[in-house]
């Protein structure tokens, strides 16, 4: 699965691994995420792309690319001091801004296995 994830998937993943606690060390990777982690990410991912596909397209239309858009998913679902609305795209990403508060926060931590979970 990992291999077939779309675009904005991998921009979401790797936007909660950067951002992910690891006291310190590398960065994680995603064959650190806990398979139901994964599934979790990969279905908010799809769910979201699903009920705003028409504005991910504007956006895209304004040259914001799949990956960018994951990324400002999660971080916009999480409350970061940037995002949809942060992009220059202004009544869109207020739009997806508001897309997205309902999926509520979503932050990744390490389970006593060392693998990474999602915590809502």
């Amino acid at each position: 699965m990992k291999t077939e994830l779309s675009p904005f998937a991998r921009g979401y993943i790797a936007c909660a691994l950067w951002l992910c606690d690891n006291d310190g060390g590398p960065t994680p990777t995603i064959d650190e995420l806990a398979d139901e982690t994964l599934a979790r990410m990969v279905a908010d991912c799809a769910a979201f792309t699903e009920s705003c596909h028409a504005y991910l397209v504007a956006a895209n239309e304004q040259g914001r690319d799949d990956k960018q858009l994951g990324h400002d998913f999660y971080l916009t679902r999480n409350g970061h001091g940037a995002g949809f609305w942060d992009r220059g795209l202004g009544k869109l990403g207020d739009e997806l801004t508001a897309m997205a508060d309902p999926f509520g926060s979503y932050e990744l931590y390490i389970g006593d296995d060392g693998k990474l979970y999602g915590s809502d």
